[in-house]
């Protein structure tokens, strides 16, 4: 089963948002490693939980930060943290039919959100914002 892999393109150029990024990476990986092991349903969902949880906290802080700092373009990057947190919940769904199958649905739809979303949003975002605040 293939692992998601931090890539210096996810790189947003903000060593604290790259720390934070990388950390979900590893929840990722954590939760293809229980599928991949065989573990039951209920460690399967509690993995799930954990990068649900981390993601959706990792978002409210960068939203927070946006609406403080007047971020112009916080509409469209809030909805697109709204699109991930959708396919999470649904592949988490997924996971409990077939989860071999949500696992390999979950490697390609995060390298291209992370792709795609950390290039450009979260890049413009701490570039106009500045260094990432904890």
């Amino acid at each position: 089963m293939a692992e998601l892999v931090w890539r210096e393109e996810f790189s947003v150029g903000d060593p604290a948002v790259d720390h934070e990024h990388r950390e979900l990476i590893d929840l990722v990986n954590a939760a293809l490693g229980r599928i991949a092991a065989g573990a039951p349903a209920d460690e399967i969902d509690a993995a799930f939980g954990d990068l649900l949880a981390a993601v959706s906290g990792h978002f409210a802080h960068e939203e927070r930060q946006m609406q403080r700092g007047g971020y112009a373009a916080y509409p469209e990057h809030r909805a697109d943290h709204e699109r991930l947190i959708d396919r999470l919940r649904d592949l988490m769904d997924e996971a409990h039919e077939d989860p071999a199958a949500a696992a390999e649905a979950l490697v390609p739809a995060l390298e291209e959100w992370f792709s795609g979303h950390f290039a450009t949003h979260d890049a413009r975002l701490h570039g106009a914002l500045g260094p990432h605040e904890h």
